[in-house]
């Protein structure tokens, strides 16, 4: 029985891919393993996002390939994914140690790749963009059975200057109602609690499909399904934040107020040099909207800084917006020079070392917004939701405020066993910079 191991990078997009191809080579009857070096395929689902991303990747490659040479001869090597989309005939010359590639849009077709090398015994490299298959696809989960990725739509019609995800992705192409609800209800079976409902834009859901908005149509149906407790939502893109969203946010109990938004900057010259539709005016009044309509709301963004031409004075400019606004999660990332992105043609590119203070300027801003944010916290009572136990007596979990991995935790005192995978109510007693620490006073039923 053929054995496979997983490396899977970047985002959860990319890990629901991965998922996916497990789950269709578990049907055909792998196995999967631990070891790479016990492994009969290796197989790396790679990001090529921006230039760290790509480096990890290649590392990846480069350690299989290693693996390959030095512990396991018989082992052959796959590689998906965007950097596979991007790169493909690069790699197939610069690491031949490599067996199939395969693009961003045959992942679906896995075993069939397999079973074309099995055939051939020599190099596969497919990386022509093709429709996905429209069916559910099998999915061999690679997160805890808590919590499950439910993706909505594939790739971007966005755009934006510095991004090559609509070349690597294809247009943004939105599933079908029934189809998401239908895998929804098995990840549910499966054990998830909370369905984290992810695409490039979710925001813009149904558009394509429909002729209008149906995100919200979405969180309803999925809010019906018996087991799901909490529904959270990534990358809303600000102009197409519409009523009907608010208002379930505001009237459906499932759906977690955690606003996702990609900002990437606040000033009109650089939102329009990125080719983001959307203005500084209209952030701030689609802000001051969720706060004033939304209790509790929590919003998360990512900003980009050293954007070619972003002045000082332009910095400046964001350091005061996030100043004043005070919002609850930020990520900042240095702009990434990417070929064959408009972006990078563009004059007044910004040195490294002024992208690296720009960024601590703003990280360290943030990092005192966020204790104070967090202070404000102490002596409330949140539901948390229970994930590893850290030391005896100690446990650490998650508030609807944070996201599995890219937010903080809650450390969490019980005297009693509390189940990994359940929901507790914690009463916060001491904050730090990101993190919350509490006490455990109930289960949640």
């Amino acid at each position: 029985m053929k054995k496979i191991y997983m490396h899977s990078l970047g985002c959860s997009k990319n890990l629901v891919d991965s998922e996916n191809m497990l789950g269709i080579l578990r049907n055909k009857g792998f196995k999967t393993t631990d070891y790479a070096d016990k492994a009969d395929y290796i197989i790396i689902n790679t990001c090529s996002f921006i230039s760290d991303a790509q480096q990890e990747s290649v590392n990846a490659i480069l350690a299989a390939a290693d693996v390959k040479n030095e512990a396991n001869q018989n082992a052959k090597i796959i590689v998906t994914g965007c950097l596979a989309q991007r790169f493909g005939e690069e790699l197939s010359k610069e690491i031949p140690e490599v067996d199939i590639i395969v693009g961003t849009s045959g992942f679906d077709k896995i075993d069939e790749y397999i079973e074309k090398y099995e055939n051939s015994k020599q190099l596969v490299v497919d990386t022509n963009m093709k429709e996905l298959d429209e069916e559910n696809l099998p999915r061999n989960s690679l997160t805890e059975n808590w919590y499950a990725y439910l993706k909505i739509a594939e790739g971007c019609s966005n755009n934006c200057t510095y991004c090559v995800i609509p070349q690597l992705r294809g247009p943004y192409k939105s599933r079908k109602i029934e189809k998401i609800v239908e895998e929804a209800k098995i990840l549910a079976k499966q054990g998830a609690k909370e369905i984290i409902i992810i695409a490039q834009d979710t925001s813009k859901y149904g558009l394509d499909l429909y002729g209008e908005r149906k995100l919200h149509e979405v969180i309803k149906k999925v809010s019906e399904i018996d087991g799901v407790q909490w529904i959270r939502i990534h990358y809303l893109y600000p102009e197409d934040i519409y009523n009907e969203l608010i208002n379930e946010f505001k009237n459906n109990d499932k759906l977690l107020n955690y606003f996702d938004i990609p900002l990437q900057h606040i000033n009109d010259r650089i939102l329009k040099r990125m080719h983001r539709n959307t203005n500084k005016k209209q952030i701030i009044d689609l802000i001051n909207k969720i706060r004033n309509e939304i209790e509790d709301a929590v919003i998360r963004t990512s900003l980009i800084t050293g954007f070619p031409g972003e002045t000082e004075e332009e910095h400046e400019e964001l350091l005061k917006f996030l100043e004043e606004y005070k919002l609850d999660r930020v990520g900042v990332f240095q702009y990434s020079r990417e070929e064959h992105t408009p972006a990078y043609k563009l004059p007044d590119q910004v040195d490294d070392d002024i992208k690296q203070r720009r960024q601590d300027e703003l990280m360290e801003l943030q990092v005192g917004i966020s204790y104070e944010n967090n202070l404000a916290k102490i002596g409330k009572t949140y539901d948390v939701l229970i994930e590893e136990k850290d030391v005896e007596n100690i446990y650490v979990g998650r508030t609807y405020m944070d996201s599995i991995d890219i937010d903080g935790v809650v450390y969490v005192t019980s005297d009693k066993k509390l189940d990994l995978g359940n929901i507790y109510k914690v009463k916060i007693n001491d904050a730090l910079e990101y993190d919350l620490m509490g006490d455990e006073v109930d289960e949640l039923v």
